[in-house]
């Protein structure tokens, strides 16, 4: 985050404006009932499937059935995380929490990326294992059971489709992906072992589910971390929104500028604001809001005017003028 200061500059201390739009108190980015249901159907429907896939999966001898299988069941505790995070995201301020709890469903985003990199670890090490030593595999069977677990998935990912896509949803979305693609690759696997005979394209089948499933995870987990390390969020150009305020009417320069997410879909902005007159401020403020609002979709905003001060009486000290945004002191 660039912080671009210019000394010399009186700062009010109590000449702060917050402009909020609606529900910027209350349940930051917090999902709705829609995101609650689809997410408890969700998990019905992985939770029941898992241990029916395990155990087709050990008697059929299958590493396709088994990484499916520990997919759903790293997706049952996944969901089960999302929907705690539901619930505590939609619990309204508190003086020990003042932005609300909107970044719960961002936590519950990281870990379940975390896991799905260990899930994608471990099938991985069992699929070079199972080249280098092949095993039998009873393709009619990882055939029937893999197409049961596909239909189960694809209702699922449906349910958690139709949600509002908030990074939690998404996060346990991206779950029941790997999980649909797992039963397509064990389904491929169980067609060419009955067709050929040709076991090791049970374990190879995995690997490519497995390569499918990282670049997903590594693109939930970059998301997830930059709204925790309170990063701009990547949709909007920082020197842009600085460039923006600082060429309004009136505006002399912008500096300390912030721009962060307060949850997954809430975003947050401060910045002081150079004024050639005091009076100017009203409008000013009018102006900028509006820009942030219209232009960046930013409503929960943060301005300090700052303005050039006489110097004191039998004081030799001049002021500075604040620096416009991307120029040099």
């Amino acid at each position: 985050m660039t912080d671009l200061h210019a000394p010399g500059v009186a700062s009010p201390s109590h000449d702060h404006a917050h402009a909020h739009g609606p529900g910027d108190h209350h349940g930051h980015g917090a999902p709705g009932n829609g995101n609650r249901r689809a997410l408890s159907i969700a998990l019905l429907l992985t939770a029941g499937f898992a241990l029916v896939e395990a155990v087709g999966g050990w008697l059929a001898g299958s590493l396709a059935l088994l990484s499916d299988a520990g997919h759903m069941v790293t997706d049952a505790g996944a969901l089960g995380l999302a929907l705690f995070a539901d619930a505590i995201a939609r619990r309204p301020p508190s003086r020990r929490a003042s932005y609300g709890y909107g970044r719960a469903e961002v936590l519950a985003a990281f870990v379940n990326a975390i896991a799905m990199l260990a899930v994608v670890a471990g099938i991985a090490i069992e699929a070079v294992r199972r080249l280098l030593a092949p095993a039998p595999v009873a393709g009619g069977w990882v055939m029937a059971i893999a197409a049961a677990g596909l239909c189960v998935n694809l209702v699922a990912a449906w349910v958690l489709a139709r949600a509002s896509g908030s990074l939690n949803t998404r996060g346990a979305l991206l779950h029941v992906m790997g999980d649909l693609l797992g039963s397509l690759a064990a389904i491929v696997a169980g067609g060419v072992i009955v067709a050929t005979g040709w076991t090791p394209i049970d374990p190879l089948l995995s690997l490519v589910v497995a390569l499918l499933i990282l670049r997903s995870t590594w693109q939930l987990l970059r998301q997830s971390t930059g709204v925790l390390m309170e990063g701009v969020p990547a949709h909007l150009d920082y020197d842009a929104i600085g460039r923006a305020l600082a060429a309004l009417p009136g505006v002399t320069g912008v500096h300390d500028l912030h721009v962060w997410n307060m949850s997954a879909e809430g975003i947050a902005l401060s910045a002081h604001i150079g004024l050639a007159h005091g009076d100017d401020w009203p409008a000013t403020l009018a102006h900028a809001k509006r820009l942030l609002a219209t232009d960046y979709g930013i409503r929960h905003t943060t301005l300090q005017p700052t303005w050039p001060v006489g110097p004191l009486v039998g004081d030799d000290r001049r002021v500075i003028p604040v620096v416009p945004l991307g120029s040099d002191p």
